[in-house]
């Protein structure tokens, strides 16, 4: 007879970040992470709020861990947390920037589904984002872009969406929730001309990056636009880019 403990999923050693952590008793945590090849996955962390605990200085965000973790329920049961190093704890604007990342995998992800490019991309915008804040809102539209692609909410940007006719390069057009990519007047407030929505199309993050960093007037009209895309699929008004705004008013 086999015994139910071998019966029992196991993960070993998993490539993972801390999205949130959550209140779950008077010493343990509950924890969402996203993995490398099981998605977005929700652990009990016995113990976690324990001075002694090992989990104490590892369950933080931003930062790569490798866990091992067992269970077949919805929450399963984290066994070990360690810290994979890299990069310091980041602060300020890149902390801020950081949860807003999170924020995104919390609301457009759901659990248990594999998506290993987007655990990629994470990695390297959290590094990117932890290690150079001059490159802080560039790594995030790119991040935004290449994220709408990987979960198949962005339109083709070689053509105008309803009519699939090829993008006019001294033409601007607007990425909008309803119609994808439709042309309009040059002097549309956010308008993008059709030969920046064309090199836009490379699937490239370092790359994405290049191009935005010395394109400060593209990256900033490409903002509203794949925030108003990625509001539309999240159901409500992300909350981080709301309490980003107001600390900056104040």
């Amino acid at each position: 007879m086999i015994g139910k403990a071998s019966l029992t999923t196991r993960i070993t050693l998993e490539p993972a970040f801390v999205l949130h952590r959550y209140d779950w008793s008077e010493s343990s945590l509950i924890v969402e992470v996203l993995t490398r090849h099981h998605g977005r996955v929700a652990l009990i962390a016995k113990g976690a709020k324990r001075p002694a605990s090992n989990f104490r200085p590892v369950l933080l965000p931003m930062q790569p861990l490798r866990i091992t973790y067992s269970g077949d329920a919805e929450v399963k049961a984290l066994k070990s947390a360690e810290w994979v190093g890299g990069y310091a704890m980041p602060s300020g604007n890149a902390l801020l920037t950081g949860f807003y990342l999170n924020e995104l995998m919390m609301r457009l992800l759901p659990r248990d589904d594999p998506q290993e490019a987007v655990y990629q991309l994470y990695a390297q915008t959290v590094q990117v984002v932890a290690q150079a804040s001059n490159l802080q809102a560039p790594a995030l539209r790119a991040f935004e872009l290449l994220l709408l692609h990987h979960m198949g909410w962005l339109p083709d940007l070689k053509v105008e969406t309803q009519t699939q006719s090829d993008l006019q390069a001294d033409r601007a057009y607007k990425l909008s929730v309803d119609a994808g990519l439709q042309r309009v007047g040059l002097q549309e407030p956010n308008a993008i001309a059709g030969s920046d929505w064309l090199q836009l199309t490379s699937l490239d993050f370092a790359a994405l990056i290049g191009l935005l960093a010395k394109n400060a007037p593209l990256a900033q009209s490409l903002k509203s636009q794949l925030r108003a895309l990625l509001n539309y699929h999240a159901g409500r008004p992300l909350q981080t880019p709301l309490m980003l705004t107001t600390m900056q008013q104040l």
